[in-house]
């Protein structure tokens, strides 16, 4: 797909102008100090999974290279930043001829990852890989919180449909549209986003909702005129009076009295209110007598992992699970915390300085300098062993012994053999040329429920999930440790 199929099938909108004022000031420092062509590197990573989960999954990417793409500045942006009266003329008019030269990396979307990995790496110059900060940032957190929670849900229905529900809860369109995407890619089966079918190709389904069923005189002439409407795919809500009195009652006559003489079956009820584990025994039995068996239990209502959970427990008798607010919002961790962080500068000859941020909490120290991260599997059952970030230069080879360590507690110490190992960073742009394939959504699917079931089941369980280990490599750690030594050395 050419970067002008991206941006007409998708957004067309120019979002050049959506960053943080502080990059635009920043910017034209920047180019005051005549600093403009100076080479840099920042990272993009996370320093705590949601939910205190075990794994978190990358989302985004997409939207990030369409951003990109069409990187401009129209004359009445440029003239906005005019009259703000703070801006140097020529940097306007550097502006005016913008063009991205960046080196861009990142981890393909679908891909589980973990704390203070680089998500997406940014070398090229210093104005243009500071301007893209608040975009990837919102884009990737935003995505890969949606992600990280649907995945959750997903795991938790134990291969049962989950549907996302969640439009109109959403903070935003945009929040709602790009949270169906990242919750397909992360394993729902579709969406109520109609939105999102057309433009991104999630698949996009629903019913009726109670107004349908008020706007009758009765439950059961509602239920007939959907059925005789919607033959070959009749799905009825059955909770607007009385569930078990009244709308599995009308739902089994409508089966009977009028799909049945058509020659079609109801398709399924649904449940969006009320004790969801005994009204869905209760109804599958009364479908099962009438031999309806086959017709299929949707449930909502502001469900979540946990909620599923316990309605697995309990033997509710739910084929579907319609996930709504709970989702889109991912209302139990809201923030996913990426950050983009400078880690190296390049001087006049070519060499690079790597740069380091201090804090007094040593997690949020961050990684100097340009770095690779290895993933290990194990040979066999091809299971994720660990992650090792290394420098550069450095390279880990399949199956020759490494010992790796824990980078908060380094006593913590293992050697891993029997393995074999994958970079996860990929090129995305090469000097500002988009050089990277972009897969369709289902080939993302696909991809992301590969990679989460290749990890350990100890990984993906829900509450006090098993440590996944991102070390990092010995020459790193000594690079890291030297370089805060010094830097509270100077503080003193």
């Amino acid at each position: 797909m050419t970067a002008h199929n991206l941006r007409e099938k998708y957004d067309s909108r120019n979002l050049s102008m959506l960053f943080d004022f502080y990059e635009m000031t920043m910017g034209n420092g920047y180019f005051k100090q005549g600093m403009k062509d100076k080479i840099v590197i920042f990272d993009l990573f996370f320093r705590r999974i949601p939910d205190d989960g075990g794994f978190a999954i990358i989302c985004g990417l997409e939207q990030v290279v369409q951003y990109i793409e069409n990187l401009h500045f129209t004359e009445d942006e440029l003239a906005y930043l005019t009259n703000k009266k703070l801006f140097d003329p020529d940097f306007i008019d550097y502006l005016r001829h913008f063009e991205f030269h960046c080196d861009v990396w990142a981890i393909p979307e679908g891909t589980p990852v973990f704390p203070n990995e680089p998500l997406v790496r940014v070398r090229g110059p210093i104005i243009e890989a500071q301007l893209i900060e608040t975009m990837l940032l919102v884009t990737i957190n935003h995505q890969s919180l949606i992600a990280t929670k649907t995945n959750r849900i997903v795991r938790t229905a134990k291969g049962k449909t989950v549907l996302e529900f969640g439009t109109r809860r959403a903070q935003g369109y945009d929040a709602a549209n790009y949270g169906a995407r990242a919750a397909y890619i992360a394993g729902v089966a579709g969406s109520a986003n109609n939105w999102a079918d057309i433009h991104l190709g999630v698949p996009a389904s629903g019913t009726m909702a109670h107004s349908w069923i008020l706007s009758f005189d009765s439950e059961y002439e509602a239920f007939k005129a959907y059925a005789k409407s919607y033959p070959d795919n009749c799905n009825l809500l059955v909770d607007t009076y009385n569930t078990l009195k009244s709308g599995v009652p009308n739902a089994i006559r409508v089966a009977h009295e009028v799909l049945e003489p058509m020659g079609k079956r109801l398709v399924g009820i649904r449940l969006d209110s009320g004790d969801i584990a005994y009204l869905s025994k209760k109804a599958r039995k009364m479908l099962d007598d009438e031999g309806l068996k086959d017709c299929k239990i949707f449930a909502s209502n502001s469900l979540d992992e946990y909620i599923i959970r316990s309605l697995n427990v309990q033997g509710a008798r739910v084929d579907v699970y319609g996930v709504g607010e709970r989702l889109i919002t991912a209302s139990s961790e809201a923030i996913f915390g990426g950050v983009y962080k400078l880690v190296g500068i390049y001087d006049e000859n070519g060499n690079l300085i790597p740069k380091i941020k201090i804090s007094d909490t040593f997690e949020k120290i961050t990684n100097p300098s340009f770095k690779e991260i290895w993933r290990l599997y194990e040979i066999g059952d091809n299971h994720p062993l660990a992650d090792v970030i290394t420098l550069e230069d450095e390279v880990i080879e399949d199956n020759v012994p490494i010992e790796i360590f824990d980078p908060l507690d380094p006593t913590k110490r293992k050697v891993i053999t029997n393995f074999h190992t994958k970079k996860l960073l990929v090129p995305i742009y090469e000097k500002g040329k988009l050089v990277y394939k972009l897969p369709t959504l289902q080939q993302i699917r696909r991809n992301c429920q590969k990679n989460v079931d290749e990890l350990w089941e100890e990984i993906r369980r829900l509450d006090n999930p098993h440590t996944y280990y991102v070390d990092l490599s010995q020459k790193l750690w000594d690079l890291k440790t030297q370089m805060i030594k010094e830097a509270r050395m100077i503080s003193q």
